[in-house]
């Protein structure tokens, strides 16, 4: 990933310049072909975009050149770092890739600006979980940070957070998925059915779980429940003595010597898993992905208890104005329109619109990917890799079968610093 670089003064200043004098033009009648000046210009803009190593992909940057002119220059971060560098350094990037639960965090601060669906292109063929929350009609809203809940802002200069849909978006949805446990079949010896066999001692020392408090507190809850340890109110939102029996349990378990490893980045749990040290452990779909293309087993296991689920879209800084934040919407209209959906489905993600990524990809792409039915052709990740043979069918099955099992999502808590807190002496434990 490159790494993002100042954009220079006088170079900003002469789009801006440009933008300016074609404006007044155009308004004074005196420039006919304003249309076309202001397409080339939105070519010959760049826009900083961070995020996390989920999202921040090269290929998509080097699509988006190909189709918009645009160029975008990307810096992956991992998620606390993403959230750090949101608020303090706002200066410092155009496009926030973040995550639903980091928004709860980072728009009160007041440093991003409200999105006018208006200008949204397929903003009515949004997939509902980040409108009304809901999959289907007569869906129940799951418990944590559910994107519907910091979707929505009261109006165009607010940053509060509205209790049902207005004009004002908080940002774009464009990435989610539904998470679970991934194990090494040849290497665990039994079925996994319940987020608590990651407790079992047959597994002592060749267990992970990531090392993200907002999300590993999830894991962490789903393990606690599903083993009877603890049984909360709303995962979600853990009273602080609900926070102190989760933190309590990890640490002994901990101490025991149960986990081999606590992770933060992608790599890390490819590695883990790749080379045998550990056989079950939190994962993302893309790792598991990643495992496969090694011609290694490895599973994403549909689990009784349902998926922690998150979800990631792109936001707008709020100094953004003029032919730059064209342009950014220019970016998010087109990151909606398919290929990018198309490239993500591929790597085990979903897009945020399902019609535009349907169109670019193969009918049996599709019906492997989304409609959970058996590939009757080869199946490759994004890079054009062989990852899965014919007659091979998707962990958990179909889109609706995964994301309609959702227990919970990527949460910030009302007691966020305690838990935050509590979490480090676990991890220093």
């Amino acid at each position: 990933m490159s790494k993002i670089t100042d954009r220079r003064f006088n170079r900003r200043k002469l789009l801006k310049g440009a933008a300016a004098v074609a404006g007044a033009a155009a308004g004074s009648g005196a420039l006919t072909g304003f249309p076309t000046i202001w397409a080339q210009n939105i070519k010959n803009v760049t826009l900083r975009q961070f995020g996390t190593g989920v999202s921040n992909i090269n290929e998509i940057a080097e699509q988006c050149k190909k189709d918009l002119g645009i160029t975008l220059q990307m810096t992956a971060l991992d998620s606390d770092a993403v959230v750090q560098r949101a608020v303090t350094q706002p200066k410092s990037y155009d496009i926030a890739d973040i995550e639903y639960w980091m928004v709860k965090k980072v728009f009160p601060a007041g440093i991003m600006q409200p999105m006018n669906v208006k200008k949204i292109k397929y903003f009515d063929k949004i997939v509902p979980i980040f409108t009304s929350g809901k999959l289907k009609p007569d869906s129940v809203v799951a418990q944590g940070t559910a994107p519907n809940t910091v979707s929505f802002v009261e109006g165009k200069d607010s940053v509060k957070f509205a209790k049902g849909q207005t004009e004002w978006f908080t940002m774009i949805p464009t990435i989610y998925n539904a998470d679970t446990l991934g194990i090494r079949p040849d290497l665990v010896g039994r079925p996994i059915t319940n987020w608590k066999d990651i407790l079992d001692p047959k597994f002592k020392g060749r267990t992970a779980i990531l090392n993200i408090p907002s999300i590993g507190i999830m894991d962490a809850a789903m393990i606690c429940e599903s083993a009877g340890i603890v049984k909360y109110g709303d995962k979600g939102n853990m009273t602080k003595a609900e926070i102190d029996k989760t933190i309590g349990f990890l640490i002994d378990t901990k101490k025991a010597g149960q986990f081999r490893a606590f992770w933060k980045t992608f790599d890390e749990s490819v590695n883990l898993m790749a080379s045998g040290e550990v056989i079950i452990q939190s994962m993302w779909s893309p790792a598991i992905t990643a495992v496969r293309s090694k011609g290694i087993p490895c599973v994403y296991q549909p689990l009784k208890e349902g998926y922690r689920a998150w979800g990631g879209g792109l936001g707008l800084a709020k100094h953004l104005s003029g032919l730059e934040l064209d342009a950014a919407y220019e970016y998010i209209n087109w990151y909606l329109s398919g290929w990018v959906g198309a490239f993500l489905n591929r790597q085990g993600y979903y897009s945020a619109v399902l019609d535009t990524a349907k169109a670019h990809m193969s009918a049996d792409e599709w019906a492997y990917w989304m409609e959970g039915k058996p590939a009757k052709t080869e199946i490759k990740n994004p890079q054009g890799k062989v990852m899965e043979k014919p007659g091979a069918v998707r962990d958990g099955g179909s889109f609706y079968d995964r994301m309609g099992a959702v227990a919970c999502w990527n949460a910030v808590m009302d007691e966020d610093r305690y838990m935050v807190q509590k979490w480090n002496q676990f991890i220093a434990a």
